[in-house]
């Protein structure tokens, strides 16, 4: 028997390896101290540590601290180590060079974590990693606040579209983590569907709902202040990943053993809920959309009167 240990057996992801694992000849669940396989996924549980700013490295670094005989590693990551840059190749294969942005501490401490995944392979020339870089991971009782924030930040942008998507279901990532067990795959790997979505088909399967379209400065100060206040969903950093590509290839995976059995599309239906304004006419979109963009108007004004008053009423009292 190979004993294979999960670093977070109890996540949505976690739970469906479990039981691709129970269904692998020869394989049982251990602990980290005897396990000859580990699994760690790195953005496990993305929303609580976001919003207490801690960091991801520091439970890769305990994780990888107590593998005393294991021999191979799998590293579920991101794709969004990539970085989103107007100039990415399309698609970005698993050669690509990391540029995760650095606003954007998520990102960049994945990429960290890789890297300690590396350092850890070459401690010991017998040592395999594999690491997984998944798009956008949804599933119908498995979406992160993360997942969804990045789907909400789709279609926000001032006279200019957004790029295509990819959603990748939890099920298909969970294959690909069972296949790096069972078959030891050593090296990266991107995990998304075949094509993508562009924004204009996400935004008619979210329901576009009313709102007023800010300039990309503006709406970046607004999000960072709604988070700060936790009144949005959105993280700093995280809407550049609705204005430039990062799509990635699948080919190398594919290579391997694994086939999707979801689309970008049915993973996103599934794994987002409907909202209040996919119910209302297009009529009705438009009085409220035309109704939010006096209010926002009114408010500007009623903002830069109060900040003149203000000022003038500072150097009187000079």
């Amino acid at each position: 028997m190979v004993g294979v240990y999960l670093s977070d057996p109890g996540s949505p992801l976690g739970v469906r390896v479990s039981e691709r694992l129970a269904a692998l000849a020869g394989v049982e669940r251990t602990g980290p101290d005897v396990a000859e396989i580990a699994v760690h996924d790195a953005g496990s549980d993305p929303d609580t540590r976001a919003r207490r700013g801690e960091s991801i490295a520091a439970p890769a670094a305990e994780v990888l601290g107590s593998l005393r005989v294991a021999r191979h590693l799998v590293v579920v990551s991101s794709a969004m180590v990539y970085g989103a840059w107007e100039n990415n190749p399309v698609p970005l294969t698993e050669d690509a060079v990391l540029r995760p942005d650095t606003e954007f501490r998520y990102a960049t401490q994945l990429a960290s974590v890789e890297q300690m995944a590396d350092d850890w392979r070459r401690a010991d020339a017998g040592r395999t990693v594999t690491v997984l870089r998944p798009v956008v991971a949804l599933a119908a009782n498995g979406t992160s606040g993360l997942a969804r924030a990045l789907a909400a930040g789709m279609g926000q942008r001032l006279a200019v579209d957004d790029p295509p998507a990819q959603f990748v279901h939890l099920d298909d990532l969970a294959d690909a983590v069972a296949l790096a067990v069972d078959r030891r795959l050593d090296g990266v790997f991107n995990v998304a569907p075949d094509g993508s979505i562009p924004a204009a088909s996400v935004r008619a399967l979210a329901g576009a709902r009313p709102r007023v379209p800010l300039p990309d400065r503006v709406a970046e100060v607004v999000d960072t202040l709604r988070w700060r206040f936790q009144r949005g969903p959105i993280p700093p950093g995280l809407r550049r990943y609705t204005q430039a590509p990062w799509l990635v290839a699948n080919d190398r995976l594919r290579e391997a053993g694994w086939r999707p059995s979801v689309t970008n599309e049915q993973a996103y239906v599934e794994g987002t809920e409907a909202r209040w304004w996919t119910m209302i006419t297009p009529k009705r979109r438009q009085e409220l959309a035309l109704g939010g963009l006096a209010v926002a108007i009114v408010a500007t004004i009623a903002v830069a009167v109060a900040v003149t008053r203000w000022v003038r009423r500072s150097r009187a009292r000079r």
